[in-house]
């Protein structure tokens, strides 16, 4: 869920469902917990929806809990595969690479 919103910070929650392969309704439970939980923050833009990841966040579970979301999100930014190229700059903005390096996630 959180590299899907990396790769589009107004991605819609019908198109990550889709994407991931689970309903819209589980799409939107996770992404209130995410943002009860500090991982993440949504602004609203006309109808639609921004959101900003804490990449700085670090992982809950006891094994992962060293590691920030950067972690992640930058491991498969670097790791792109070719069947999901990110959206070209226009409507959603830059490339993952250029958002995860900070001109389009929001840090701390």
């Amino acid at each position: 869920m959180l590299l899907e919103i990396a790769r589009d910070p107004e991605v819609r929650l019908r198109d990550v469902a889709q994407s991931i392969g689970i309903t819209e309704r589980a799409v939107q439970n996770i992404v209130a917990d995410l943002q009860q939980a500090g991982y993440l923050t949504r602004d609203r833009v006309g109808r639609r929806n921004r959101y900003h990841l804490n990449l700085d966040q670090h992982f809950r579970h006891h094994t992962e809990a060293h590691a920030p979301v950067r972690a992640l999100v930058d491991l498969f930014a670097t790791f792109e595969t070719p069947a999901r190229q990110p959206p070209a700059a226009g409507r959603h903005g830059p490339s993952v690479q250029a958002r995860a390096s900070g001109s389009g996630l929001t840090r701390g």
